[in-house]
């Protein structure tokens, strides 16, 4: 199955949209702050899922598996920083943030089915 077609892969991919979406709306002094946190934090799920998998080899592709949660995990925190700081509203916190919990199970899964 190529990459792109797997469901963590698609929803991590959404996932970054809805995110350069949300922070295009943050503050201009957040621009190199927490925009660009969230950013590097979202683009770092499927850029870890694509090295591995390129790397070739079950071993590499395990390994970058297993980064990818780390980074969702801080993407998680800065959401919840976001709407804390009244740069999101709840409904968007809420879908962000039920995104990254469900990423982070199927990057898990995709672990534990690695092994």
């Amino acid at each position: 199955m190529k990459l792109e077609e797997m469901d963590v892969f698609k929803l991590g991919h959404e996932l970054t949209l809805d995110i350069y979406r949300e922070t295009t709306f943050f503050p201009d002094n957040e621009r190199f702050g927490i925009i660009s946190q969230m950013r590097r934090a979202a683009v770092s799920i499927c850029s870890n899922l694509t090295e591995g998998y390129h790397r070739g080899g079950k071993g590499e592709f395990k390994y970058f598996v297993g980064i990818a949660p780390g980074s969702c995990g801080e993407l998680g925190y800065q959401v919840r920083l976001a709407r804390d700081l009244s740069y999101l509203d709840d409904s968007s916190y809420n879908e962000l943030a039920g995104k990254c919990d469900r990423v982070v199970m199927m990057l898990n899964k995709l672990a534990s089915s690695l092994k």
